[in-house]
């Protein structure tokens, strides 16, 4: 049957976006997702026989009668257009008919603003007279400081947190792995870094087996279980979900009073970006800071790059520029 062939494809194309292209996990499912869309659009069609026309209205009309918009259709068209530029390099077929299909004009999202009176709010906020509330101020000192996404954060594991020297001391640096499965090394500013150690030897944490089967442990852990049976929750299922930190904060900004529309995880990444683009930092850092890059350098060009960045998140990032529990303890410490 039509269905079954045009299912077995998809199948040898998923694997072969996985293991020859590298692609990540995520991006693959997405495809899969988008091309079972058109699988049921075709429904017994031949999918080798598929014309532009017939793209054009799965992308377009069909898709739109099922409520997929402007801006969310794009995927579905760029999954279409890998699938069948796929098959053509593999001779299944003599022409791509999905060649010249255009992606809809959705124009420019503004982001959310987040102010940096909002982040101060938000970055008092935990009680860190408990152990949720130094990991949550451990968390959200890492979006606010170092502009991480909040899939950088929960899927860090103790190993991606790692030491540099600066000007004589030894400093944090975290090592996310962003989009794609692409890696970057950012500086943690020290009132990020006093906050994730004093998470790191909270006692709740010692309490919390979180080893993973290579030996290392999961960062940030959940303290809240609904899902698995109590002898097997540890280890990777105590990871934190990302709608468990969009809760956070939105519990946080609520709280302290922070409009609504600035209370999305995005939006402090968009602060960090923006406060580094207000002083002027030279556009190649932010985006290395940022991993909207990923250049391909030597260790030492790695090392000389470090060292600039560290600077620039001390005397740039948003935690220079506001109050924190942690800003105020490091400020009584170095006057004693």
């Amino acid at each position: 049957m039509q269905g079954e062939s045009m299912l077995s494809e998809i199948r040898r194309f998923a694997d072969y976006k996985r293991h020859v292209e590298g692609r990540a996990q995520r991006t693959v499912d997405a495809y899969c997702a988008a091309l079972t869309r058109l699988q049921t659009f075709l429904a017994e069609r031949d999918f080798r026989r598929v014309t532009r026309d017939d793209l054009e209205l799965f992308c377009g009309l069909w898709l739109h009668k099922q409520g997929v918009t402007a801006r969310s259709r794009r995927p579905y068209i760029a999954a279409v257009r890998e699938f069948y530029r796929w098959l053509h390099r593999e001779g299944a077929l003599a022409a791509d008919p999905s060649a010249d299909l255009v992606y809809p004009q959705t124009g420019y999202r503004v982001p959310r603003a987040f102010t940096l009176s909002s982040a101060e709010r938000l970055m008092w906020a935990p009680d860190f007279n408990t152990f949720i509330g130094v990991r949550d101020a451990a968390m959200l000192s890492l979006m606010v400081g170092c502009g991480l996404r909040v899939s950088d954060v929960i899927r860090m594991n103790e190993s991606h947190l790692l030491t540099t020297e600066y000007r004589g001391e030894t400093r944090m640096v975290v090592r996310p792995v962003g989009k794609g499965n692409k890696e970057r090394l950012v500086p943690v500013p020290k009132e990020a870094e006093l906050v994730i150690r004093l998470y790191l030897e909270h006692d709740g944490l010692a309490e919390v087996d979180r080893e993973l089967p290579d030996g290392d442990r999961v960062l940030f852990v959940s303290t809240c279980n609904r899902v698995v049976q109590e002898h097997e929750y540890c280890g990777e299922r105590r990871r934190l979900s990302a709608k468990a930190v969009w809760r956070m904060i939105q519990a946080y900004g609520q709280k302290t009073g922070i409009p609504e529309e600035q209370l999305h995880p995005h939006a402090l990444r968009h602060l960090f970006g923006t406060e580094l683009a207000e002083d002027d930092v030279d556009l190649l850092v932010r985006s290395e800071l940022l991993g909207h890059v990923d250049p391909k350098t030597t260790q030492i060009y790695t090392s000389l790059a470090l060292r600039k960045k560290t600077g620039v998140v001390d005397q740039s990032g948003p935690l220079a520029k506001i109050r924190t529990p942690a800003g105020d303890l490091l400020a009584r410490l170095r006057r004693e």
